[in-house]
């Protein structure tokens, strides 16, 4: 246990230098269906880091946003892959999932109360850029209601790690948040 705890600086700082651009760029993928859509979300930094951030803030907050927020996220995300389905555009995709992983992890830093509305809505502007990136990562011969189904099981997964990583105290949380925040803030930079 003494090993994990010193370890945990380390891996945290290593996550954060680790950070590349932002993954929302459109690419070929080699599966389809459910399996491409829940692959997604763990392909990329950005992504993952956003959605475990959702998860820990929503500790943080407590009460209803335990669940509020990150179901916010998850149906906006879904309105955001239905947008690039449809063809819809979204503006500075890959700069608005560089942005949401700085400031969910700065959220998480500073651990300030939020109204419930206002953590709704800024989880959910954040959302819906992810959820065009899924969109339009889609493989055209994808099932989108499985793709979609995927994805949504990775996020809720990934919200599901960052509420159980919250149960390890409010310092390692905060911390956690600083190593999102700085990832956040190399991803804004390299986009």
């Amino acid at each position: 246990m003494r090993l994990i705890r010193r370890l945990r600086p380390a891996v945290a700082a290593g996550l954060a230098l680790a950070a590349g651009s932002a993954a929302a760029h459109t690419g070929e993928h080699t599966v389809s269906g459910f399996v491409s859509g829940f692959t997604h979300p763990f392909a990329g930094l950005d992504h993952l880091l956003a959605m475990v951030a959702v998860g820990l803030w929503a500790v943080q907050q407590g009460g209803r946003a335990l669940w509020a927020v990150p179901m916010a996220f998850v149906l906006a995300m879904l309105a955001g892959g239905a947008l690039a389905g449809w063809g819809g555009t979204l503006p500075h995709i890959e700069t608005g999932i560089a942005a949401s992983v700085l400031v969910l992890g700065l959220a998480v830093a500073i651990g300030r109360h939020v109204s419930l509305a206002f953590g709704v809505a800024a989880v959910a502007g954040f959302a819906l850029f992810h959820g065009y990136a899924h969109g339009l990562e889609m493989p055209q011969a994808a099932a989108p209601a499985l793709y979609g189904l995927g994805f949504v099981a990775a996020t809720v997964a990934l919200h599901a790690a960052g509420i159980a990583g919250a149960l390890v105290g409010r310092h390692a949380i905060r911390f956690a948040g600083a190593v999102i925040a700085a990832s956040g803030a190399a991803l804004l930079w390299l986009a």
